[in-house]
């Protein structure tokens, strides 16, 4: 990059290859190689010459490809959500809020989209904005896949029920999969996987079809999986798992950009 712009980056900001440490992808050193091996992009274009700066709270870093969030300011911690936390961070009834998470960290954190009191698991908080939007609204299509215990034994039809569509009052809906873990002695396990935002939306379909849920957890949120988390429990993002998140914030850039409404609680 050449002219003004380059010459103002160069003159302002911090260098690239420091980002890129600071961010956790690679020491200073490797950072360096990778610039040097044409590995690195900021704002789409290859930088392969040391001594670029940057500004980490605007350019898009990528390293081979795979976008680095150089502001370090941003946090994103994975919550495994126990049951009885209502998904705000004050509740005006005085109930249990993510607040007793969030108050772990010196950022002003915020949930990405909400879970239900009587549901646990995957939940995302963050000061990232802009890719809480993305997130959240299910106009961006994040799946998400829950794991339901139901009542009643369940059978291949009821499966391919929920696959074809089922009616609901607010009109159809479908599982985008569907997979029978166990059924036996009047339960079932059943593994859903859906993009919908709509309120509660697992719980009434499995309603729909005669099952309803008596236990609910979310185990997958677009990429990020909650893995042996145990309830209770955060931790923050890897470096592979932010990448991943910011790779589908700033591909929806490009897209058609959604309303204001946040995600229903599910």
């Amino acid at each position: 990059m050449s002219g003004g712009a380059g010459a103002s980056l160069q003159a302002d900001g911090e260098r690239l290859q420091k980002v890129i440490a600071a961010a956790g992808v690679a020491s200073r050193r490797v950072a360096e190689n990778l610039i040097v091996e044409g590995r690195v992009t900021v704002n789409g274009e290859v930088v392969d010459a040391l001594g670029r700066r940057v500004d980490p709270a605007t350019d898009e870093i990528a390293v081979d490809g795979v976008p680095v969030q150089g502001d370090a300011s941003r946090r994103y911690v994975l919550l495994n959500k126990p049951v009885g936390i209502v998904s705000s961070l004050q509740d005006e009834r005085g109930r249990r809020d993510l607040s007793e998470f969030a108050d772990r960290y010196e950022e002003r954190l915020f949930n990405v989209g909400r879970l239900d009191a009587e549901t646990s698991g995957l939940l995302v908080l963050t000061n990232d904005g802009d890719l809480a939007h993305v997130l959240a609204h299910p106009s961006f299509g994040i799946t998400k896949t829950y794991i339901a215990k139901v009542r009643g034994n369940v059978n291949p039809g009821t499966v391919q029920r929920l696959l074809d569509g089922v009616e609901l009052e607010d009109g159809p809906i479908a599982a985008d999969k569907v997979r029978l873990l166990e059924s036996a002695k009047g339960e079932s396990l059943v593994e859903i996987t859906l993009h919908s935002g709509r309120n509660r939306i697992v719980r009434r379909m499995l309603e729909a079809v005669d099952h309803p849920v008596t236990d609910l957890v979310r185990r997958s949120f677009g990429p990020l999986h909650l893995g042996s988390l145990p309830v209770g429990k955060t931790r923050e993002l890897s470096t592979v798992e932010l990448g991943k998140l910011l790779r589908i914030a700033r591909e929806a850039r490009g897209s058609a950009q959604a309303g204001p409404d946040e995600e229903p609680a599910d």
